[in-house]
């Protein structure tokens, strides 16, 4: 009310901030989620970097004569081969998000596009269908699932993205088919319904951009679980082949930890557990910040 009288003394409606705005300032002043994010940033520099050639590129050449500690040349020291266990491990970084990306971007969308139509139809033989799908998909182990994808599809060089992507979506897809259902239901769709809007540009234009917020909160979830699992992956040697990633250097380290090497091990581990631990206090502060019930 006071509201409404302020804009009748001024003569000019009162500008509102947008959710998406709220949520802007919201996170820029949670300190923990600003500092992980910080963190995410450092990563991706070190991806970039690694991917554009001006950084690790000698991962995988003989440098030194045999394993070594820490010294001023080899920061992580080097392994029983003689490589450098600092550029191994930046270098895996890139390995990291190219796996990350590639998988949440396509994870996502495919989860979201069939959401939002399981949502729309729901009750219908497609909805019935998709959720019989989803179902038989989830009842497998995922890991189990993904190594055997990755198996069949061993000579595709994105098996693993593959494998990962038909693994994830579902997930996505149960998310956005309850969201859609109650969007379905309120004013702005019956509104677009009685204009004549086509089915397609509801869906597309009018249901689908309001999950937007889950989207991008799902989105970060299933990037770091990707990276997860190819670790786990690249350790049982079904993962990256022609590359290096943290998993195979975790493997490569349970022969060397027995005889007392731990740099391979801790670089490794290391890095994949700050990464984690960072994405995943990023992505809480970012659904805390995106949540409508919080952003007032």
């Amino acid at each position: 009310m006071t509201d409404i009288m302020n804009e009748q003394l001024v003569g000019k409606p009162l500008k509102r901030e947008s959710l998406w705005t709220k949520a802007f300032v919201k996170f820029t002043r949670d300190k923990t989620g600003m500092f992980s994010l910080f963190i995410v940033g450092v990563y991706l520099l070190i991806a970039i970097l690694a991917w554009s050639g001006v950084i690790a590129q000698n991962w995988d050449e003989l440098q030194a004569s045999g394993q070594m500690g820490p010294t001023a040349t080899y920061w992580f020291g080097t392994t029983i081969n003689g490589q450098d266990i600092f550029d191994r491990a930046m270098y895996s970084t890139k390995t990291a998000f190219e796996v990350g990306l590639i998988v949440a971007i396509f994870s996502t969308f495919i989860g979201a596009v069939t959401g939002s139509l399981m949502g729309y139809y729901s009750g219908s033989v497609l909805d019935e269908f998709l959720l019989w799908l989803m179902n038989s998909i989830d009842c497998i182990p995922y890991f189990l699932l993904v190594a055997a994808i990755a198996v069949a599809l061993e000579d595709n060089p994105y098996a693993m993205h593959i494998a990962m992507t038909m693994a994830f979506w579902t997930s996505t897809a149960r998310v956005i088919r309850g969201e859609v259902i109650k969007l379905k239901n309120m004013e702005f769709t019956e509104a677009a319904h009685s204009l004549g809007v086509p089915t397609y540009k509801i869906i597309f234009k009018h249901l689908m951009p309001n999950t937007s917020h889950i989207i991008l909160v799902d989105m970060t979830l299933l990037f770091i679980t990707a990276i997860k699992s190819e670790v786990i992956l690249s350790f049982l040697g079904l993962g990256v082949k022609d590359s290096i990633s943290w998993g195979l250097m975790i493997a490569e380290a349970s022969s060397e930890v027995t005889a007392g090497h731990f740099c391979n091990f801790f670089a490794a581990s290391g890095m994949l557990f700050v990464l984690v631990l960072a994405f995943n206090t990023f992505s809480d502060s970012l659904q805390d910040a995106l949540d409508p019930r919080k952003v007032s």
